[in-house]
């Protein structure tokens, strides 16, 4: 199963907007929301809750692809999360989410018995590539007990 895969069929919010996981690897992971009127704002792009699903899926698709062979033994979760709008959206959306710290870094934490934390952070652009959105998200591998 892909990551995108996994992601579709785990997480009911990413199918109900449709998204579309474009690339997915521990180095960056590239995630579309297509132009969907019943998505979009009081004036007419996409709205500011679907981008923000938007973001965080591609920051959640880049953790699965980066620490997927950590889930035996860890549960990802979101932090938190700070987004900041940069210019109007319209139409086709992609966010691109790059991981904040090497991958190495944080098995060591959780291999120490930490819990570590690491940021995604993320860039939302229109098709003519100008970036609309920006978002960082703060994960953690919470153990397993």
């Amino acid at each position: 199963m892909t990551v995108a895969d996994m992601l579709l069929a785990t997480v009911p919010m990413a199918r109900t907007l449709n998204l579309e996981f474009l690339e997915t690897t521990s180095e960056r992971a590239v995630v579309r929301l297509p132009d969907q009127a019943d998505y979009h704002n009081h004036v007419g792009g996409p709205h500011a809750g679907a981008m923000f699903t938007l973001a965080e899926s591609a920051s959640g698709a880049i953790v699965i692809a980066a620490f997927g062979d950590q889930m035996s033994r860890a549960v990802p979760l979101a932090v938190k999360a700070e987004i900041g709008y940069k210019k109007l959206a319209m139409g086709v959306v992609t966010a691109t989410a790059i991981l904040g710290r090497p991958v190495a870094d944080v098995v060591a934490e959780l291999d120490a018995g930490k819990r570590p934390e690491f940021p995604v952070a993320i860039e939302i652009r229109r098709a003519d590539g100008a970036v609309t959105g920006e978002m960082t998200v703060v994960w953690t591998l919470r153990p397993n007990a």
